[in-house]
């Protein structure tokens, strides 16, 4: 059962977590940042898992706790579903066109934290989102989930469509490496024997 349940308390944030890596794209994501619950849907439909994120965080400050935290606890969520990852493809990667924008996504679920995001937008806001928070909220998941994550904008005029194609090619690409190979089901992906 690659499930998980995290629930995370600070004096800053409160945020619950329900993930199902095999689920069939079912989601509920409310943060109270409307743009960034729009990419937390375009994610989980695109990862067809099912997710559930419930954060009450300090916006009378900004999102920034709100979107970081819900990060930290999404990638610990990922990681306590992935176990000892045993049967997964290990490796993911997605180039997704959302109109003009071009954006490419590669995942080792590696067990070794490294994020690489180059992914310049032209606005400093979309809605009320701070799109430098895409950033701090990759890197939450990364460093949570363990991962190395590797996200380059490749083309792209339209801060929402290259935020946009970021969050679904983060979602293709963990599909993809989250999946078990029938092949290997039973092996862990590393010739280490553990990740």
């Amino acid at each position: 059962m690659r499930k998980a349940v995290i629930d995370r308390q600070t004096k800053e944030t409160k945020v619950h977590i329900e993930l199902d890596l095999d689920g069939s794209g079912r989601y509920s994501n409310k943060t109270g940042v409307g743009f960034f619950d729009h990419m937390l849907d375009e994610f989980a439909k695109q990862t067809l898992l099912d997710l559930t994120i419930e954060t009450e965080g300090d916006l009378y400050v900004d999102a920034h706790h709100t979107v970081e935290d819900t990060g930290i606890a999404l990638g610990q969520a990922l990681s306590e579903a992935l176990g000892d990852c045993r049967g997964i493809n290990r490796y993911g990667f997605f180039v997704l066109p959302m109109d003009e924008a071009l954006l490419l996504c590669s995942i080792d679920l590696c067990g070794r934290p490294t994020i690489r995001y180059d992914v310049p937008v032209p606005a400093q806001t979309v809605g009320n989102f701070d799109t430098e928070l895409a950033r701090e909220f990759f890197t939450a998941v990364a460093n949570n989930a363990k991962m190395a994550l590797h996200m380059k904008k490749l083309d792209g005029e339209n801060t929402h469509h290259i935020l946009e194609g970021a969050f679904k090619a983060f979602g293709r690409a963990l599909a993809m490496a989250c999946a078990i190979d029938p092949l290997k089901k039973d092996q862990i992906p590393s010739t280490k024997g553990i990740l």
